[in-house]
């Protein structure tokens, strides 16, 4: 299991605050704290998507507000994109808002590969040489850079090919549940993918549903068909050590149910799901 940084412990479950589109940090933290969560990726702050230039004020903000609830920075999730322009200049200035809010990890995605296959090539190429670059500061920093599952990086196998380019232990991927399964992946093969390099795992529940866009519905934990009891009985028994963090997507589906129904009702069934305690995950 990668460590990122060496004081950090398990910390448990955490939650996105993608499940606030609205709400003040205040409010956000507070109900997170007060269900019993350990920690918070960090998505959405005040109704706006993060961004690397928030004022030394504000980041100071972020740190009393979390400080105060007891909710420890799991991830600083980006909207970075590794095929687009710029996605250099924009790690950067994310891991260094990341090592000012203590968070261990910076989430990017890898967003779009041509299908021909010598311009696919071309493009993994090119998106491993960036992650490898970027390498350098995330170590100086402690600050680990995550390539989620999601987008034409869905499948654990692409992710892990671009993977196997770029050795540095605080680059590893983020394993969303849903994208890999929608891929057609076993949590076996996914785990077999990409468990040795995990930073963090997310989770979400999700059915098939024509009436919906993409195909899918999101739906409360074990009402769907992804297998996300699986995925966390695997981590375990692989000695996965880092978080498992509820990503309700109330921001981008306004549709599915609260946050005050639905992370409640996460957190229980993962706490039943690692043995009755949100600490032992990982076994520690």
């Amino acid at each position: 299991m990668l460590q990122v940084r060496n004081n950090v412990q398990p910390l448990g479950i955490a939650f996105s605050s993608l499940a606030f589109p609205t709400q003040p940090l205040e409010e956000v933290a507070a109900l997170g704290a007060s269900w019993g969560y350990d920690g918070i990726e960090l998505r959405v702050i005040d109704g706006e998507l993060i961004d690397p230039a928030m004022s030394p004020a504000e980041r100071a903000r972020v740190s009393r507000v979390l400080e105060r609830e007891g909710l420890a920075v799991v991830a600083v999730d980006s909207s970075i994109r590794l095929t687009a322009e710029g996605a250099d200049a924009g790690i950067d200035a994310f891991l260094d808002l990341a090592e000012a809010c203590g968070a261990p990890l910076v989430r990017v995605f890898g967003g779009a590969l041509p299908a021909e296959p010598a311009a696919r090539a071309e493009r993994m190429a090119a998106v491993a040489g960036t992650l490898r670059a970027a390498s350098g500061r995330a170590e100086r920093l402690g600050v680990g850079i995550g390539l989620e599952t999601h987008d034409d990086f869905s499948s654990s196998a692409v992710v892990a090919e671009v993977l196997a380019e770029v050795p540095s232990p605080f680059v590893g991927a983020v394993w969303d549940s849903h994208h890999p399964w929608r891929m057609g992946e076993s949590a076996e093969l996914t785990h077999a993918n990409l468990g040795g390099r995990l930073l963090l795992a997310q989770v979400k529940d999700a059915r098939r549903s024509a009436a919906h866009e993409g195909g899918w519905e999101l739906v409360l934990l074990g009402d769907g068909e992804v297998p996300v009891r699986e995925m966390v009985a695997l981590l375990g028994a692989g000695g996965y050590a880092g978080v498992l963090s509820v990503e309700w997507e109330k921001r981008w589906h306004p549709e599915i149910a609260e946050p005050e129904v639905a992370l409640p009702q996460h957190l229980e069934l993962l706490q039943a799901w690692v043995g009755g305690s949100s600490r032992s995950v990982g076994g520690t």
